[in-house]
Formats: structure tokens, C-alpha cells, sequence
């Protein structure tokens, strides 16, 4: 730099404390992954908690069979059981038949379309 023995220490701490700030920065931010990670697994554990509680054997296969094919529709049919049980309207567990009829409520309609040729 100048020369100055001082001004050469200087510059090598400044450095030092780049350096120090740059690893603690993304240690941090694996420590805030990691975090989230726990985070999530501790709020899917608590839905996988409630679930149990409020369905029963054979509507819960049901659901998980439907998670197979179609995650999404299945992740939507959760959170339906989920405000349900939340909201305090669910008196008993639900069985394999009020399953059906919650799946096919949540069910878009299909539209057909009729085509005519002349």
C-alpha cells in the first residue's frame, strides 16, 4: 500500500475481518436452513398427528392412495380435514364414506365438451 508498516497491518486485519464476516454469514445462513428444515418437519408431523385423530383406518388409506397418484388433490383434501377439525366441526372421526363424499365435493368439475360435426 503506502509502505507504512502500519498501514500494511491494517490492511491485512481488515482483511482478516472480511473474512471472519464472510463465514459467519453463511454459517448463518445453514443455521437458518436447518431451522426451517425443523420448522417444517415439526408442523407435517403435527398434521400427520391431527389427521390420525380425525380419520379413521380405512378413510386414511383412502387418502394416502390418492396421495400416490395425485399429491396435490391429496394435499388439498388435508387441508380441507385440517379447517374442519381446526374450526371445530368435526364431531367424530371420518369414515371411508364421508371421505368419498369430501373428495367428490373437492373434485373440480369435469366438463365435457360435445363436439358436432355437419
Amino acid at each position: 500500500m503506502s509502505g507504512s508498516p502500519d498501514d500494511d497491518r491494517l490492511e491485512e486485519l481488515r482483511q482478516q475481518k472480511k473474512e471472519q464476516l464472510k463465514q459467519q454469514q453463511q454459517q448463518g445462513g445453514g443455521d437458518r436452513e436447518t431451522a426451517q428444515q425443523a420448522q417444517r418437519e415439526q408442523a407435517e408431523q403435527q398434521k400427520q398427528a391431527l389427521l390420525k385423530q380425525h380419520l379413521t383406518d380405512g378413510a386414511r388409506k383412502r387418502l394416502n392412495t390418492i396421495k400416490m397418484s395425485k399429491p396435490e388433490f391429496a394435499e388439498k383434501a388435508e387441508q380441507q380435514i385440517l379447517a374442519l377439525a381446526q374450526s371445530g366441526r368435526l364431531q367424530d372421526q371420518i369414515d371411508e364414506e364421508q371421505m368419498k363424499d369430501l373428495l367428490r365435493e373437492l373434485k373440480p368439475d369435469s366438463q365435457s365438451f360435445n363436439i358436432n360435426r355437419r
